[in-house]
């Protein structure tokens, strides 16, 4: 199992490694990664691995992170280039602006779940924009009230926090569980709730195993695009950073 560094420190940008296993669709294992692992609608990190060793100094770049098994998190290198061996000493660097710009969508469209109160059916995030699949029979009838609306809960410089339940209690809670299409990660008897705002005044609170920005505020200015039908009860709302 990799130590997945990203869960306690989503700003963690390198780290030392040491790798533990070639896969055989040539993935690289490390025994703890601060690349997240393609899931969830958030994409795999990309970035680098570098290492020295009897031949020189050597750096590899990461073109994806996926899932393997047992909760091994495997890096994809380019194709073509020297693999550090196993047992190699390695520092791991991400590719951090894309990173930055998937937590900041990623909390965005948390909000974006508050904002529009329906539940979800489906999600995606990119660098620069991201989008939730609702239950919405009807398009929205004043988008610009609800990016309004959206826009002044992240100039709210809300904190975003964590904290963890075991499977159970989130059994208790069905409620919690906003998107359909995506189980909250379960196995090990723990799950992580993402908050948005404080225990105090609370403003969302979901199972989430992604990263996010630590304050609303980073999100910056967003703008909502189009509204696209994608079936009878269900409509696609895109978000973009940047005002």
């Amino acid at each position: 199992m990799t130590e997945q560094l990203f869960l306690t420190d989503a700003y963690a940008q390198q780290a030392p490694a040491q790798i533990t296993e070639h896969t055989s669709e040539g993935g690289l294992v490390l025994n703890q990664s601060v690349f997240y692992a393609t899931g969830g609608g958030q994409p795999g990190d990309t970035g680098s691995l570098s290492w020295s060793d009897g031949a020189g100094d050597h750096h590899l770049p990461i073109t994806n992170t996926v899932k393997g098994e047992a909760g091994r998190i495997v890096l994809i290198p380019a194709e073509g280039e020297p693999l550090p061996a196993v047992g190699q000493e390695v520092t791991q660097a991400l590719d951090w602006d894309r990173r930055l710009g998937h937590m900041r969508v990623h909390t965005a469209l948390h909000l974006l779940s508050v904002v529009i109160p329906l539940p979800v059916s489906g999600g995606s995030i990119s660098a620069e924009k991201g989008r939730l699949d609702f239950n919405m029979p009807e398009a929205p009838e004043d988008k610009q009230a609800l990016e309004d609306a959206l826009n002044a809960l992240i100039a709210r410089d809300l904190e975003v926090s964590e904290r963890w339940i075991t499977e159970a209690e989130l059994d208790a809670n069905p409620e919690l569980v906003k998107t359909m299409s995506v189980a909250p990660p379960r196995g090990n008897g723990r799950i992580r709730l993402v908050r948005i705002g404080s225990a105090d005044e609370q403003i969302d609170l979901q199972p989430c195993g992604g990263t996010h920005v630590r304050s609303t505020a980073e999100i910056g200015p967003i703008r909502l695009g189009k509204v696209e039908k994608k079936g009878k009860q269900n409509r696609r709302v895109y978000l973009h950073l940047g005002g």
